[in-house]
């Protein structure tokens, strides 16, 4: 994976969670993706993306963010997305309406409870 990002994973139950830290773009989404989707098992309800520490995101990022949402959905699980209300990170997520596909919380908490 590119040093301009890294992820960190812990579990609540059978829920990854996916730190992601750092800036997210072409050079790194394919491998931000493949690593997102290895965290899913069968036994997964959903997956929680926590973009409270990541400080770029572009349109490749929000691209796989969408299309792993789709593929959740398909196998009836649900992906959630944790942003800094009032970040650019999450303007950028309004603004292509991954919020209201995903939904988006300020928390990890929040995400949880909203499943």
């Amino acid at each position: 994976m590119s040093t301009l990002a890294r992820i960190e994973d812990e579990w609540h139950d059978e829920v990854p969670i996916a730190h992601l830290y750092g800036e997210i773009d072409a050079s790194n989404a394919d491998d931000i993706d493949d690593s997102l989707r290895a965290l899913v098992s069968n036994r997964s309800v959903a997956l929680v993306v926590d973009l409270s520490e990541t400080t770029y995101i572009d349109s490749a990022g929000i691209n796989r963010l969408f299309a792993l949402g789709e593929e959740l959905r398909g196998r009836q699980q649900r992906l959630a997305v944790v942003v800094r209300e009032g970040s650019p990170i999450a303007r950028m997520i309004a603004l292509t309406g991954l919020d209201r596909t995903a939904g988006a919380h300020p928390t990890v908490e929040a995400a949880l409870a909203s499943l």
